[in-house]
């Protein structure tokens, strides 16, 4: 099954080598639970951990904010515990991982096939490769006087493509029968850096645009004209300085401008954690990955009732053997401790993740449970 990517050698915007340490005090079961028992209301009982150690990562910038909070919740429990997580981008974190130089990476793409036959040689065998974090991508705009609209994947095509150039298009009118639209001319605002946003937008251009979409997925935005802008930030500043802009970000930084609803199926589906998580629920796994993989091939067209298909997922990747015991110790409590209802909760407080949901958690505990040491 084919997966689009964009350039490795670029692959997400190096935001600067950052080394988050943490501290913690609690537990060296996957979901952080010394004990093994859970207080029932998916946080971790208070226990002391006998865990040390130091574990380090790298990888998705995407991931940076919710892996604050990740970390802020182990530090509860695993006080001799430092994990350091470098946010130097998904291929920066993928090369290092296969390469062996951290204990795992997050990556916002599965990996590819030379990386796939390099991780199985540096983990001895299967390694681990699952989705947990999962964010939303809303389409943003600046029209003051219009609240909610409404758009299907060839109307966002043919607007991000430059076909459709005034507000009032009779496309856009037909998916918002009812509101009064204006005549002011449309403006695209795109990502002028290589993006895993950019990407997963495109994808789902490609998908569900049809010959409205005339490009192949990419990290670079493949449309001359508009505007374009750096980074999350640069995207929704520019949507917000103009009126008529339209523009597509992470959905946490999507503040007061006007977010579209969009076509699946005979229904519009606005932007949300739980319609975030439902796509990915709703997407077929790739097949011949291994025992301790998750991957996806998103259905960014798909018709499943209550899914929101613009999302981007990023994966923890880790080994399912390590040499060292200790290491797989702390690997394997971090991750469950990340994949539990609580490491989930807190990183969509903090990122505006959306939570995986409760079938998928229980894949994931079952495969990071297996991680042990050779």
């Amino acid at each position: 099954m084919k997966l689009s990517r964009f350039s490795r050698a670029g692959s997400a915007v190096v935001i600067g080598a950052l080394a988050l340490t943490l501290a913690a005090c609690g537990s060296d079961d996957p979901v952080g639970n010394a004990t093994g028992e859970s207080t029932g209301d998916g946080s971790t009982a208070d226990t002391v951990s006998d865990l040390s150690g130091e574990l380090n990562g790298a990888g998705a910038s995407s991931q940076e904010a919710a892996m604050n909070a990740w970390r802020a919740g182990f530090q509860s429990l695993n006080a001799d515990v430092t994990v350091n997580y470098d946010p130097v981008g998904s291929g920066g974190g993928r090369t290092q991982f296969v390469e062996g130089g951290v204990s795992f990476a997050g990556s916002d793409a599965a990996l590819d096939e030379e990386e796939f036959a390099l991780a199985q040689e540096r983990c001895m065998g299967d390694f681990v490769e699952v989705p947990l974090y999962v964010s939303p991508i809303a389409v943003i705009y600046n029209l003051p006087e219009v609240e909610g609209l409404q758009m299907s994947g060839e109307t966002l095509a043919g607007v991000f493509n430059g076909d459709i150039t005034s507000w009032d298009d009779p496309a856009i009118a037909a998916d918002n029968e009812g509101v009064e639209l204006p005549s002011t001319r449309i403006t695209p605002v795109n990502r002028s850096d290589e993006s895993g946003t950019t990407e997963n937008f495109t994808e789902y251009l490609a998908a569900a645009g049809g010959d409205a979409w005339p490009h192949d997925p990419s990290g670079d935005w493949p449309v001359q004209g508009g505007q374009s802008a750096q980074g999350t930030s640069g995207v929704v500043q520019t949507v917000q300085g103009g009126e008529g802009t339209i523009g597509y970000a992470d959905a946490s930084q999507a503040g007061s401008l006007g977010t579209v609803a969009i076509g699946v199926g005979e229904d519009f589906v606005p932007y949300s954690p739980e319609a975030a998580a439902a796509i990915v629920d709703a997407s077929p796994r790739l097949e011949g990955r291994g025992a301790g993989s998750l991957a996806l091939e998103l259905d960014r067209d798909t018709d499943a009732e209550g899914t929101y298909p613009i999302v981007l997922v990023s994966y923890s990747l880790a080994c399912l053997q390590y040499a060292d015991e200790a290491e797989a110790e702390l690997v394997k409590s971090f991750l469950g401790y990340v994949a539990s209802e609580e490491g989930q909760q807190q990183s969509a407080s903090a990122a505006g993740s959306a939570p995986i949901s409760a079938e998928l958690r229980g894949e994931i505990e079952t495969i990071v449970e297996q991680i042990s040491a050779s």
